[in-house]
């Protein structure tokens, strides 16, 4: 139920906005507005002040809106009427009109990231886990419990940029990756000044992002990179009655200390060595000697993870090949223990600052994810269609008002990014035939539009065929 609540009332409101959008300016430039439409379908709830005024309604299917103004190409306008049509307005007012509903988009962005912002939000200092042994950033020096302090791009030919020499300060484990994710869907090659602790001195590590395979910012970019998870230490949460942990008398807030005599860095480390020790058949390895702090003392037990199938889903998300078997081992507990965090709060300015750059950073970076999909650089399947948006509202709104914000904040602005792309039936699309008529001095013709307005709907339609794809593809998984 939270699931469907959140995503019909997250929809709803963005929709609301980016038509209010236009709907606001169509007044301010003089259009006379016939209807306000949240929704498609059967209307459930009407509203007009009089017969002469503008008809708001909310249909059954909130997956779309629109505003509905006079216009002499669609119907019979009355001659003391003709001056409120949206065609005989002049090119400048049209377009800010037709723009009007992406800029509310990217507005309303701002001002949820801004809210987050503003009531506050619990952040992971940004003290990595220990990185997988071949990824770049074990080859680069980087160990289990480094708190990385700044991060600064390299220029391709190894130097590091001059905008950047100071480099970026990273207040938490969340700015970290995102600017990890920045830098990979870019392929730009950064360094990180890392220290153990507060007292010991920085070092700066070279991290080669451009060696990776994909630009795709992913599970399978960030394992081979090596920075997936904030550092927890290696201690047992729940255990799980009838597991391996149980079995060989594991209780909660067990520290591990070593695996036969092999030190245990972290949460991380641990759940990598529980998860190797089965064989690529799904065979159980032999059981090892676990070293166990447990309150003043320390006990010796003999411990065996048992062999777990992944899904397709759970091994697309650890970076394995989906389409192929993989096993892993279990031990039935939680591994890991509460990371290192702190409250932040921004105040007013400070909060629509944030906001602005949050704003911008996903557009940039939604626009270059767009890019690479085209050109074959990054896979359709990153396409989420209304079951995944829907499924992925309700987890934020479980999670809280702060994850379910940020969460409309990247819709909202996907949202204006979608409709400012240059495809006929979107806004982009009619910005185009503007600017046509700005170049050349006449409108596009009308045939011309038809035809276009076909291949338009066309193009959305198989986005949205694939999006749809995609979402049952994940459920099938």
């Amino acid at each position: 139920m939270l699931t469907i609540v959140a995503f019909v009332l997250g929809m709803g409101a963005l929709i609301a906005f980016h038509e209010f959008g236009h709907y606001r300016v169509a007044r301010w430039c003089g259009v006379k507005v016939l209807r306000f439409s949240i929704g498609f379908g059967k209307p459930l709830l009407r509203w007009q002040k009089d017969s002469n005024s503008t008809e708001f309604v909310l249909c059954a299917l909130p997956l779309g809106g629109y505003v509905h103004m006079l216009d002499e190409r669609e119907t019979k306008v009355a001659p003391h009427e003709k001056h409120l049509a949206f065609n005989n307005k002049s090119l400048g007012k049209r377009a800010a009109i037709v723009a009007a509903g992406p800029i509310a988009n990217i507005v309303l962005a701002v001002l949820l990231y801004a809210c987050v912002q503003w009531w506050g939000v619990n952040e992971h200092k940004a003290i990595v886990a220990q990185p997988p042994v071949s990824s770049l950033a074990a080859q680069a020096g980087l160990h289990a419990g480094d708190h990385v302090r700044q991060i600064r791009s390299k220029a391709q030919d190894g130097r590091v940029g001059e905008a950047d020499d100071k480099g970026l300060d990273v207040r938490s484990f969340q700015d970290l990756r995102w600017a990890l994710t920045q830098a990979i869907s870019q392929g730009n090659d950064v360094e990180i000044a890392v220290s153990a602790n507060d007292n010991t001195p920085t070092r700066w590590l070279d991290l080669p992002i451009s060696r990776l395979a994909s630009k795709e910012p992913g599970a399978q970019a960030f394992m081979a990179l090596g920075i997936t998870s904030v550092f927890m230490p290696p201690k047992i949460g729940d255990v799980m009655a009838d597991g391996a942990a149980a079995l060989a008398g594991i209780e909660p807030k067990d520290l591990v200390i070593d695996i036969d005599g092999m030190t245990v860095a972290d949460a991380q480390g641990l759940r990598q060595h529980i998860q190797s020790r089965v064989s690529n058949s799904g065979q159980a390895m032999a059981a090892q000697l676990w070293r166990i702090k447990r309150g003043q003392g320390e006990v010796d037990l003999m411990v065996q993870p048992r062999p777990y199938l992944l899904d397709a889903q759970q091994a697309k998300q650890i970076g394995l090949d989906a389409s192929a078997k993989h096993y892993i081992g279990r031990i039935g507990a939680f591994v890991g223990a509460q990371p290192d965090s702190f409250f932040v709060k921004a105040g007013f300015f400070e909060g629509i600052s944030q906001g602005v750059t949050k704003t911008w950073d996903v557009a940039v970076l939604s626009l270059r994810m767009l890019g690479q999909m085209v050109t074959g650089q990054a896979s359709l399947s990153n396409l989420s269609g209304p079951i995944t948006i829907a499924e992925v509202a309700g987890k934020s709104a479980s999670v809280g008002l702060g994850a379910y914000l940020s969460f409309l904040g990247l819709i909202s602005v996907s949202l204006a990014v979608l409709n400012l792309l240059p495809i006929p039936i979107l806004d982009g699309g009619h910005l185009m035939y503007y600017l046509w008529e700005w170049v050349t001095g006449k409108p596009v013709p009308p045939h011309w539009i038809s035809g276009l307005t076909r291949g338009g709907m066309a193009m959305l339609f198989t986005l949205m065929t694939v999006a749809l794809f995609n979402d049952i593809a994940r459920i099938a998984s």
